[in-house]
């Protein structure tokens, strides 16, 4: 049988606040750190073909990584910071891959994964109804990542569609990198295995993998707090 695809989109915030005690330099460990893990996961079912690719935002909103790409041939190239929070634009650009064409009919349901330490500059709930407004959109496996203790958790939580679900809340370095390993894993799982059947609604998939934060290690309170 063939692999039916799995597309997984990164929205990354790259504005001038992820600049601030190097937030953005652990970003990128924690991404490519969190490669590996994917890749694992993916090989867990040949029967879904893993594709990645990542939006930035700050000043605009601009594909990283446009072509999906397959998870085996995937490498990140670092990003860097400038500019505001346009989050509703990150999120209109993810919305027109999330049509069809030009995502395939025959697609697993697709994984948004936003990470954000502020507050948007621009309409970001413009941006989220173009996202529901399209099928896969609204099917979407979502997770969110807060970084910092200003990351805008109700916003990040109205992302997720689900009142049952929280933002993972990362506070430190150590917490990133468990959080982005962590939440990237457990949405390829629960995008590319269906619990109950194909017509599982989003709610149902994400509810066992991503209803609880990742485990708390002691020597994360080792890592400077941002």
């Amino acid at each position: 049988m063939a692999s039916r695809p799995v597309h997984f989109i990164w929205i990354l915030d790259c504005s001038d606040s992820m600049s601030i005690m190097g937030k953005i330099g652990e970003l990128n460990f924690a991404i490519r750190d969190a490669i590996p893990e994917m890749r694992k996961a993916a090989a867990e079912n040949p029967a879904a073909s893993l594709l990645v690719r990542a939006i930035t935002f700050a000043q605009y909103a601009t594909w990283h990584v446009e072509d999906p790409t397959p998870v085996d041939e995937f490498n990140w190239k670092d990003v860097g910071t400038s500019g505001w929070t346009s989050l509703g634009e990150a999120l209109k650009l993810a919305a027109t891959a999330l049509s069809t064409p030009p995502m395939p009919e025959r697609a697993l349901r697709p994984v948004l994964a936003l990470v954000s330490d502020g507050q948007p500059t621009d309409d970001w709930r413009a941006g989220l109804r173009a996202v529901d407004a399209t099928p896969w959109g609204k099917r979407a496996v979502r997770v969110a990542i807060a970084i910092g203790r200003d990351a805008e958790k109700s916003m990040l939580k109205e992302f997720l569609a689900n009142p049952e679900l929280d933002p993972i809340e990362a506070n430190n370095a150590a917490q990133l990198s468990r959080a982005i390993r962590w939440a990237s894993t457990m949405a390829v799982r629960a995008s590319s295995t269906p619990i109950g059947g194909g017509d599982a609604t989003q709610a149902t998939l994400v509810k066992q993998p991503l209803a609880t934060q990742p485990p708390v290690s002691v020597a994360d309170d080792d890592d400077e707090v941002w």
